[in-house]
Parts: C-alpha cells; structure tokens; sequence
C-alpha cells in the first residue's frame, strides 16, 4: 500500500485528493486494460512527493509532471 508510510490523517486526504485529481488530469489516454498498472504507479509518485508539496494542488501538480516524465524515460 503506497499510502500505509502517512501516518498523519491531514497528509492521507491530500494525498487521497491529489492522486483524484492527478489521475483525472492523465487518464482519458491511456488504453483501459492498462488502468490499474499506471493509476498504481501514480499513486506511488504522489506517495513520494507528500513530504515536499505545499498542499494537494502542488501535489498533484508535481505528481502529473513526475508521471508524464517518469513514462517518456
């Protein structure tokens, strides 16, 4: 479980909200038959960056950068 690490329950809703609002941003391209894999990897970006955002906007921002980066490697 990529979110089991956030302890705090406010850091748990932003992540929550963030990886929401991140998925709906990078999902219409993606076949359906690989959804659970890439919303799996998102989670895990969001996950990493909780510690550094300012709050779930900037965390989904940067987690939408980190995905579309992370996928042209």
């Amino acid at each position: 479980m990529p979110f089991s690490s956030l302890s705090d329950p406010v850091d748990l809703a932003r992540a929550q909200a963030a990886l929401e609002a991140a998925w709906n941003e990078v999902r219409s391209p993606i076949p359906d038959a690989f959804d659970e894999r890439e919303r799996t990897r998102l989670t895990y970006i969001v996950a990493a960056l909780v510690a550094i955002a300012e709050d779930e906007d900037d965390l989904a921002r940067r987690a939408i950068e980190r995905y579309r980066q992370s996928a042209v490697a």
